[in-house]
């Protein structure tokens, strides 16, 4: 578990065994965040709140150590499709992290420190080759940046709904269990959603537009799965988008449309690659 080629070739600043140490540093912080904040949950105690997001702070500060440690390689940026998820859940916790400082949203770091937890544990279960992208080629890195990036709001938008879905439907059913009862109301909860949405979309069509500058043979074998799915995702979510303006779309209605998105988005970012790097 510890013998990983890639750790090999790194610019070892860190050994294999300080490798595994820091990836069970960050899982149990981020177990240890998300037990204090389900404390704050059940309690509303504010002090199991401070230390939820103090724990998960320093939990991403080691995850991405360990982050740095498989993607920066001799040969350049390895984004192997089990680092590009650590990559993905280290910036959803960023995000939850900071949003929280702002906006009542730290019942997002329910979803946010499991998943980023599974995302470190997948990758010292499973290896899979490196897929490095030489550090030289500006455009192809610059893509994949916005790519990480847009994927990261938007599959936060994903918890999000799904959070506002089951809002809406216990308001309904006139429920008030103790999970609605912590949440914003509709209003702040489809607000947030609509943000997280409006800067996903606009990164990924920067993203889509830098691809198409830099990336040769787009629709090529390698990448036509990605291109058509990335492509279907950003037309239902800038059909939720205009949707949203112009009718009104909001609740039920936008998670779902936000859930359709999300998971065309990840069969366009990891559908293929898991296929290529796992059963081929």
């Amino acid at each position: 578990m510890t013998d990983d080629p890639e750790a090999d070739t790194s610019r070892k600043f860190m050994t294999p065994m300080g490798t595994t140490i820091i990836a069970f540093t960050a899982v149990i912080l981020y177990g240890a965040g998300f037990v204090l904040q389900l404390l704050h949950l059940r309690t509303q105690q504010m002090p199991a709140q401070r230390l939820a997001l103090l724990a998960g702070a320093l939990g991403v500060a080691a995850h991405l150590v360990l982050a740095a440690q498989y993607m920066v390689l001799d040969s350049g940026v390895n984004l192997s499709v089990l680092v590009a998820a650590m990559a993905v859940s280290a910036l959803v916790v960023i995000l939850v992290i900071g949003l929280s400082l702002a906006r009542p949203v730290h019942n997002l770091l329910l979803v946010a420190y499991p998943f980023a937890a599974t995302t470190i544990l997948a990758k010292l279960a499973f290896y899979t080759g490196p897929r490095v992208i030489d550090e030289s080629n500006i455009g192809v890195l610059l893509h994949v940046l916005l790519a990480v990036t847009a994927f990261s709001f938007l599959a936060l938008a994903a918890i999000q709904a799904v959070l506002l879905y089951f809002q809406h439907h216990q308001l309904k059913a006139h429920r008030n269990s103790l999970l609605v009862r912590t949440l914003p109301p509709l209003e702040t909860m489809e607000s947030l959603l609509f943000g997280l949405i409006n800067t996903g979309v606009a990164i990924l069509t920067l993203a889509i537009i830098v691809g198409a500058v830099f990336i040769e043979d787009i629709f090529g074998q390698q990448l036509a799965h990605k291109t058509v799915f990335t492509l279907l995702a950003w037309l239902v979510f800038a059909a939720l988008v205009v949707g949203h303006q112009l009718q009104g779309w909001r609740g039920a209605v936008a998670s779902r449309w936000t859930l359709v998105g999300c998971v065309l988005l990840t069969l366009g970012y990891f559908g293929s690659r898991l296929v290529i790097e796992f059963i081929l």
